[in-house]
Formats: C-alpha cells, sequence, structure tokens
C-alpha cells in the first residue's frame, strides 16, 4: 500500500492494518472495473498498471476524461460528489486494483487528519486535470489531441530512453492499441493510425516495429502542439 499516493509516509502497521480493509485483485487488460450501471459505494486504488476513465456522450461516443497509473485512485465521485461520478474504469494492461468500502474510507480518514487533507487535495488536483484533459481532447484537429495526450502519457507512464542519437526520448510503458488510442481521442482507428505516421516522419515518435513499444520526443511534441495553438504552452 505504500505505493499508494494517499497512503505514502505512513508507518508499515498502519498500512497493514488498511491493506487489510482493501483487498486486491489483478483485472487483465480491458476488464471494466467500474461503470455505473454497478456502481457501489466504494474507491479503487492501483496498486500497478494503468487504468483509463471515460464516460459516454449523447451520442454514444466514449470521451476520455483521465488516465492514471500506480498510485492513483478513483471512484471517489461516487462517494463525495466530486464531479467526477458517472464513469466508467477500464485497465489498459493487466493491473492490480484495490478496492475500499465508503465507511472503511471514512473511518480512515477520520481518524488521521493529515490523510483527509491529502485526500483533498489529490481529489482537487484530479478535478483540474480531467477538466484540462476534456477540454484538450473534444476540439481541434486528430493531430493537436494525438499531441497532447502523447505527451500526457508520456509525462504519467514514460521512462526515459536514449534513442536514434538522442538522450531526449521517453519510452511508455503502457501499451496501447491504434484503436485504444482513437477512442481516447475522439477519433478512429484508420484516421489515428495516418496521424501516427505523420508524427513519426516529423521525429516526434519512433517505434521499432509493429510491436515494440513507442516513444515519444516530449521536446519536439511540445513545439510540435505549440506552433498546432499559436502558443505558448505552460511549463
Amino acid at each position: 500500500m505504500s505505493r499508494i499516493a494517499l497512503f505514502e509516509g505512513l508507518e508499515q502497521d498502519e498500512l497493514g492494518r488498511i491493506a487489510g480493509l482493501t483487498p486486491a485483485a489483478v483485472q487483465p487488460k480491458g476488464t471494466v472495473v467500474m461503470a455505473p450501471h454497478k456502481a457501489s459505494p466504494s474507491v479503487y486504488f492501483i496498486k500497478a498498471g494503468a487504468v483509463r476513465l471515460y464516460r459516454i456522450d449523447e451520442e454514444g461516443r466514449e470521451v476520455t476524461v483521465d488516465v492514471l497509473g500506480t498510485g492513483h485512485l478513483f471512484g471517489e465521485g461516487s462517494l463525495f460528489g466530486s464531479g467526477l461520478g458517472g464513469l466508467f474504469a477500464v485497465t489498459l494492461e493487466e493491473s492490480v486494483i484495490c478496492v475500499i468500502g465508503r465507511e472503511a474510507l471514512q473511518e480512515i480518514l477520520e481518524a488521521r487528519p493529515q490523510l483527509a487533507i491529502r485526500f483533498i487535495g489529490i481529489v482537487t488536483d484530479r478535478l483540474r486535470e480531467a477538466e484540462e484533459l476534456l477540454s484538450r481532447l473534444a476540439y481541434g484537429s486528430v493531430r493537436k489531441r494525438l499531441l497532447y495526450l502523447l505527451a500526457k502519457l508520456a509525462g504519467k507512464f514514460g521512462t526515459p530512453a536514449a534513442l536514434r542519437g538522442g538522450p531526449d526520448w521517453v519510452r511508455l510503458q503502457v501499451d496501447l492499441t491504434h484503436q485504444e488510442l482513437a477512442s481516447m481521442t475522439g477519433s478512429t482507428r484508420e484516421t489515428v493510425t495516418a496521424a501516427l505516421g505523420r508524427l513519426t516522419a516529423d521525429g516526434i515518435l519512433y517505434r521499432d516495429g509493429t510491436r515494440g513499444p513507442l516513444h515519444v520526443h516530449p521536446g519536439r511534441a511540445r513545439r510540435a502542439m505549440e506552433g498546432e495553438c499559436g502558443v505558448l504552452l505552460p511549463g
């Protein structure tokens, strides 16, 4: 449980007690672990892996709200009305997901005020990130949406990699198909495939073969986004 951001810094005995209240299960890639029609008053923690949060719009399309990795939590919207309710959560890779009921979580937070403050901060940051992601992925060209998404993924799931004569590449640790990227950007697989090909030709992306890990050059992606937007993006 020490890998969960909410519980960082707790003593081992406290972590052990919390672990006893949060059973974990290994979920295969593509598992819908949370959905509005089967909502329960619980919060989920990602002990390992990656999860995409999305909602269905009026036209039946998936609208990505956030992409979360190890240490993050989700599902708090159904408990506390954070504005992130009514969501689906699907695993992007095999993941270890812990779940805790509302009463147990409230008991933990009431007994540890510092965790309650941290919890509020985490939820507030998530709301801000979700609003930014929604605004970025709702408008603009597919290229622009892909650039933003890939830069976001590189920041959350990337590890430094020296590649093609330069040290500034990042290797994505989460393996996404073209269809998954299309769903996350509100596009089609064919359109995303073509856009990825152009980004590769521009030296922003690199993949060794068709099944190798995807590499992103964040600096070039950032400059390309600034060119698309016509403004300097915040660091």
